[in-house]
């Protein structure tokens, strides 16, 4: 294995030109990432070898979640293209996710320690909690499927699992937390109570679900948004699709905008993003997509007029409903989310 196989490609964007957001803490998190997530249906060997490929092409944010189940794949790419020396450690932002099955007290630290063996890391730079719900389900159900042992939410064991989280602050492993899926109602009980409060949080956010009041929120408490399926996700697994979805990448609004640019839809998607102030995790394993995804950020910034047209064609469509997390006695996937403002039980 030499350095050259793992030199930054020719038509790569410079590293130093993507945006950045600042967390609270001074830290810089790369205004694009590549997200992880295979939607059931892409191999973990492609998506450890599109995150090789993608830090060569200019990368330096990658999103992963031991959910994914390719996070020990992808550490064997990360190993390779660090011990070229390429990047150096210190040049990524790395973020993982603790998983739904894993909040008990006693498991958050071992599974944070399992995704950096897996990942081959010493530290991570940003640890999520991925729903704030113990509820699991295994991979590949439908959109019918239900733990048995589901619940609401509790804030007082949300808390339990937050102190483990600030704990592995505290032993090096991670250098921030945040949070995942959250509501309103439920970060304003986390910041009034963490001794670590969190640096981001991750959520859906693309021009039909742009979660205005949110994104504000997030905004004003120095928590940096980060928007999971930018376009869309088109390829999302067949349990968070429903007759109503809308197709973000064929609006017309959309549309006319990547015709004047002379670029894919998904492309003014990532620049509306990153233009907005969010931090976009689009998915692709294809070379070509995931290179157009970063030249966004950097290329043909939307005018004035055209951002505002974008927030006019919000639909409020949210496309990854957690129908599967629902608990007995729940009467929609709308209990998940506390739309009303109040926490549902």
């Amino acid at each position: 294995m030499g350095k050259q196989k793992f030199a930054l490609a020719e038509d790569a964007i410079e590293p130093a030109d993507v945006p950045q957001r600042t967390v609270y803490t001074g830290a810089t998190m790369p205004a694009v990432g590549l997200g992880t997530f295979g939607s059931d249906n892409v191999s973990g060997e492609a998506i450890a070898a599109a995150v090789q490929e993608a830090i060569a092409v200019g990368y330096r944010h990658i999103d992963c979640a031991a959910v994914y189940g390719n996070e020990h794949l992808i550490g064997e790419r990360l190993k390779e293209v660090l011990a070229s020396g390429l990047v150096k450690r210190e040049e990524l932002w790395l973020t993982s996710k603790l998983w739904n099955d894993k909040h008990a007290e006693e498991d958050v630290v071992p599974a944070c320690q399992k995704t950096l063996a897996d990942l081959q890391l010493d530290y991570l730079d940003l640890y999520l909690i991925h729903w704030p719900f113990p509820n699991h389900h295994d991979p590949g159900v439908d959109v019918n499927a239900r733990d048995p042992h589901a619940v609401p939410y509790s804030h007082e064991n949300y808390m339990k699992t937050w102190r483990q989280l600030e704990k592995l602050v505290d032993m090096g492993l991670v250098k921030h937390i945040g949070t995942s899926n959250m509501t309103e109602p439920k970060l304003e009980l986390l910041l009034r109570d963490a001794r670590i409060t969190p640096a981001a949080n991750e959520m859906e956010l693309h021009p039909h679900f742009q979660q205005p009041a949110l994104f504000q929120y997030c905004l004003d408490h120095n928590i940096v948004p980060i928007g999971y399926s930018p376009i869309g996700s088109p390829a999302r697994p067949e349990r968070d699709t429903t007759p109503d979805d809308t197709v973000i990448i064929e609006d017309p609004v959309i549309v006319g905008m990547a015709e004047r640019l002379g670029v894919h839809p998904a492309v003014v998607c990532v620049k509306w993003a990153v233009q907005r102030g969010q931090v976009p995790i689009p998915f692709s394993t294809t070379r070509r997509n995931y290179l157009s995804n970063l030249q966004a950020a950097v290329s043909n910034p939307l005018t004035d007029e055209e951002m505002a047209a974008i927030a006019g064609i919000d639909k409020n469509c949210r496309l990854i409903k957690g129908q599967v997390f629902l608990w007995e006695g729940a009467k929609s996937w709308e209990a998940l989310w506390d739309l009303d403002g109040t926490i549902a039980s």
